[in-house]
């Protein structure tokens, strides 16, 4: 039996952390394994590491965007350099990436891109309860490299954020957007790299959304 693709899944260094067992579920149902990756599970990137997730969270600090830090923010520097180091060694060896909610937002800042620290009172047609079950609504761009993994114009997503990407970094170009036209996904025009701002590991159960880690997976093999 041929060995498992290994993918590295960056996030919190809790001992009790849903979103990784979740993910590491949804990759080995796919037939990759998983590798867990934080401040306090460490992997050496000149490791066999054939793609990258970087997982949801805690909030950016906003220095790495320019902005300055609120009073409520809920920061790990020492997250943050780690996760960003990955993704710089992704982007030097053109290691295919997914971003996931906080994941998402990161690849766009350390491309240059920048956030909104909050839009809960911005929201007008799309609530600010946060939710696991897919409850609200997500359109594709036309074309868009998303569109096409999922296989569908509309998404019906979960809703965990209220950080969003308001400027994508380079290379990157938004393709998928809520009610309230928030910026719901993001691809490079170029890189096997797509940002999603839901969570599609507590969707594990929808098709469109395993379809998504079924591209990161498809891109190890084209490499």
């Amino acid at each position: 039996m041929a060995e498992r693709p290994r993918v590295v899944v960056t996030g919190n260094a809790r001992r009790w952390s849903p979103s990784w067992w979740c993910t590491q579920l949804t990759l080995w149902l796919l037939g990759a394994k998983a590798i867990r990756v934080s401040t306090r599970h460490h992997v050496s990137r000149n490791a066999d590491v054939d793609a990258l997730i970087i997982g949801g969270g805690d909030d950016i600090s906003p220095n790495h965007y320019g902005q300055s830090a609120k009073p409520d923010g809920d920061y790990d520097p020492a997250r943050d350099a780690l996760e960003i180091e990955w993704i710089r060694w992704a982007l030097k060896t053109d290691t295919p990436m997914l971003g996931i909610c906080r994941g998402a937002q990161l690849i766009n800042v350390v491309l240059g891109g920048e956030l909104n620290q909050n839009i809960r009172s911005l929201r007008k047609r799309t609530y600010n309860r946060p939710g696991l079950l897919p409850t609200k609504q997500v359109w594709l761009k036309h074309h868009s490299r998303l569109r096409q993994v999922v296989g569908q114009r509309k998404l019906r997503v979960n809703s965990l954020h209220y950080q969003v990407v308001t400027r994508p970094g380079d290379g990157m170009q938004a393709v998928g957007w809520d009610l309230d036209e928030f910026i719901q996904a993001t691809e490079h025009a170029e890189r096997p790299i797509i940002g999603v701002q839901w969570h599609p590991e507590y969707l594990f159960y929808l098709s469109s959304e395993r379809r998504i880690f079924a591209w990161l997976l498809r891109c190890i093999s084209a490499r």
